[in-house]
């Protein structure tokens, strides 16, 4: 993260937050007790500058917060509606943070509802990486040695996640990498789909709305033991209580349908290839 700060010793605690934890992406417990802080922060600190990013069709604006001697960015956006042909909805950044916390996945930074210049959205705080998967693809910048088992693992981690929440926008460009090549996932205002289709199958997995014609399935293979056992425990309260603002009804159900697909096709592979195998 890039701060600028006269006494920022709560921001480092989140620029670290980033940088640690048990598992790549993932939040410490002491961390996790510290993110209401954070988003208190994104809700209620003054907005001193702003400008347009330039990206994307949602026109995300960038702005620079400052409270109590403390100055952040963050990204705030307020797409409704279609837009060049997809349905878009900055509520559904904030659900997909809320989610991603129900999970206790840590790779969604903070994300909260600000309204700006009288109009609602979402403002997610600005992170700075070192690079996007895109641009790792374009330049094959090699990864580390070290970094690569962990890499592969979120892959499997934010297909399962982008299968629950219905991401129809996953992109090279919306992955992104630390400077220790952690993962960082944005730009979520194209999920939760709830159409028929996307109560039936999952984004990805063995019959998924993504696989290829050539037959090629975007599989999950491997997944942390924690993030089943949260799926397991995911209901409709749980949901109602963190995504209820921004979620319809339906959207919500959908949710759940496709969490129950996504669990039948974890035990499929567990039956197949051994737990020890599937689950870490």
């Amino acid at each position: 993260m890039k701060i600028r700060a006269g006494n920022s010793s709560f921001f480092v605690l989140w620029a670290c937050l980033l940088l640690a934890g048990r598992a790549p992406a993932q939040f410490t417990a002491a961390e996790v007790a510290e993110r209401h802080q954070w988003e208190e922060f994104l809700k209620t600190a003054e907005i001193v500058e702003w400008e347009e990013v330039g990206e994307g069709v949602t026109k995300p604006l960038r702005l620079t917060l400052r409270k109590d001697g403390l100055e952040a960015r963050g990204l705030w956006k307020n797409p409704s509606g279609k837009k060049s042909g997809f349905l878009e909805g900055w509520q559904y950044e904030i659900a997909a943070y809320e989610i991603d916390k129900l999970l206790d996945l840590g790779m969604i930074p903070p994300t909260v509802e600000r309204e700006f210049q009288g109009k609602r959205g979402s403002l997610q705080f600005w992170v700075t990486v070192k690079h996007s998967l895109l641009k790792v693809m374009e330049e094959r910048i090699p990864i580390p040695e070290s970094a690569a088992e962990a890499l592969d693992r979120m892959k499997y981690v934010i297909r399962a996640f982008d299968s629950l929440i219905a991401n129809d926008d996953r992109t090279q460009q919306n992955l992104l990498y630390t400077e220790d090549w952690r993962t960082i996932a944005i730009d979520h205002s194209r999920s939760f789909r709830s159409t028929r289709q996307h109560f039936k199958r999952l984004m990805n997995g063995r019959n998924g709305i993504k696989s290829g014609d050539d037959g090629r399935s975007f599989l999950f293979r491997r997944l942390p033991r924690a993030m089943v056992e949260a799926l397991r425990g995911l209901d409709r309260a749980k949901l109602e209580q963190a995504v209820g603002p921004y979620l319809t009804k339906t959207e919500i159900d959908a949710v759940l349908a496709r969490r129950q697909l996504l669990l039948d096709e974890i035990a499929l592979m567990i039956e197949e290839q051994g737990e020890g195998h599937v689950l870490y």
